[in-house]
């Protein structure tokens, strides 16, 4: 389990994050919702390591990583798909899922064939430089990547920002087969889709938690308002 507790975060004098705390339970998709610029983002970055939390505790697996190094957090199974998915646009699809190595034992380097099943697309275009994708291809060359680390936790940087439908749909079904074999914590300002693959949720605003609750609860909980612009 992925454990936050009373996190604060600050960029200089500007406090992004205020005394947030959150669960992110094996096997399950929790959702973190909000508006732009209510901290959401900056979350993640807290969590995987990018950015230290002026206060507060991360745990995972029972283990306190809050001064850990992003690398090292990624050596313990913490994989992160950045929002605008950050691929190296002159390397290669092959080259790209390859930097996913980079946590990895020697014996371990390899691109599991599960990448590909997720993503056919990507075993047709291993030559290809990752420039020359759409975005939505992209986009699953970014969820693959980080799935080449072998994770125990998956976090998602608005995955659907920006896809075409028909990508927004293939993602789901990927987040749907991947749920109960890995955690996947979620950022994300569309309530349809954040709705179809929550197990539970976390409302941002203004850098603090509004709401929380089991995904079904959203809808009598009034998140969809919560989050619109």
């Amino acid at each position: 389990m992925l454990d936050a507790t009373a996190i604060d975060l600050y960029y200089g004098a500007a406090q992004a994050l205020r005394a947030i705390s959150l669960h992110a339970e094996p096997g399950k998709v929790t959702c973190v919702l909000g508006r732009n610029g209510v901290g959401k983002t900056s979350l993640l970055r807290a969590l995987i390591g990018e950015h230290p939390v002026a206060s507060g505790t991360i745990r995972w697996e029972g283990a306190d990583i809050t001064a850990l190094r992003p690398y090292e957090r990624a050596r313990r199974g913490i994989a992160y798909v950045p929002q605008g998915r950050d691929i190296f646009p002159l390397l290669t699809v092959e080259e790209n899922l390859e930097t996913g190595y980079a946590p990895l034992r020697r014996g371990d380097r390899t691109i599991p064939d599960d990448v590909f099943s997720l993503f056919p697309v990507l075993g047709s275009m291993l030559r290809r430089r990752g420039g020359d994708l759409s975005g939505g291809q992209q986009q699953q060359l970014a969820i693959g990547r980080a799935l080449v680390m072998r994770p125990k936790i998956l976090l998602l940087d608005e995955p659907t920002e920006g896809i075409q439908p028909s990508i927004v749909m293939e993602i789901e079904a990927v987040i749907r087969s991947l749920k109960g074999s890995l955690s996947i914590l979620l950022v994300e300002q569309f309530f349809d889709f954040a709705q179809a693959v929550a197990d539970d949720y976390v409302v941002l605003v203004r850098g603090q938690v509004v709401s929380a609750g089991p995904g079904d609860q959203m809808e009598a909980n009034n998140v969809r308002a919560l989050i619109s612009v």
